[in-house]
C-alpha cells in the first residue's frame, strides 16, 4: 500500500513521515536532504510527496504515479 509522503519540520531538521506514521521515516539536517529521499520513496510507491514549510503549511506537492487527472495529449 503506498502512503504519501510529507517533509515536515522536526526540532531544527527536517523529516520524512508517511502519511499516518508516527515515527519519522528519516531525519536530514536540511529540508533539500528530506526532499530528495521523500521524492524517492514516492515514486518507488507511486504516491504523493507534500512538502511543508517552516510553519507547517503545505507549500508544494508532487504525484508520482495514481494521478486522477492525467494530462491530455
Amino acid at each position: 500500500m503506498s502512503k504519501n509522503q510529507h517533509v515536515v519540520p522536526h526540532d531544527n531538521q527536517w523529516a520524512v513521515k508517511g502519511e499516518g506514521n508516527s515515527k519519522a521515516t528519516a531525519i536530514y539536517s536540511t529540508q533539500n536532504e528530506a526532499i530528495e529521499r521523500a521524492k524517492e520513496i514516492a515514486q518507488n510507491q507511486q504516491s504523493e510527496l507534500l512538502i511543508h514549510g517552516r510553519n507547517g503549511q503545505i507549500r508544494e506537492r508532487n504525484s508520482y504515479g495514481n494521478d486522477p487527472f492525467p494530462p491530455k495529449g
